[in-house]
């Protein structure tokens, strides 16, 4: 029963694709001028190049936030069987935010979460 209900799953999954592409395809504009190709921002033709560098604790400081915000997350299902999980429930994820505090503060002593 499992497996016809897979099969069942992944064709349908894969009938929707399909069909919302071809229907894009059928009633998109197809308007074409050479404004559309020109590369703008905010309604300003750029000067200069488009590829500028980012400091490198840009991104290390958006994988920071990312890390701990998908940690996070991870907490709202134990909150909400917390109660049938006892105290061993208690000492899993007191360990789990031990490691995410340890992760934090070596985050902070490196200087990941300065912005300068």
């Amino acid at each position: 029963m499992n497996e016809s209900f897979l099969i069942v799953a992944l064709v349908t999954a894969m009938v929707l694709v399909i069909a919302g592409s071809v229907i894009a395809l059928i009633i998109a504009p197809r308007t074409q001028n050479e404004q559309k190709g020109e590369p703008y921002e905010c309604g300003v033709l750029t000067r200069g190049t488009s590829w500028l560098p980012f400091r490198v604790g840009y991104y290390l400081f958006a994988i920071l936030f990312l890390m701990f915000d998908v940690e996070t997350v991870y907490l709202f299902p134990w909150a909400v069987v917390m109660q049938s999980m006892g105290v061993q429930g208690l000492a899993v994820v007191g360990l789990f935010l031990a490691v995410l505090a340890l992760g934090l503060a070596y985050a902070w002593k490196k200087g990941a979460l300065e912005w300068k």
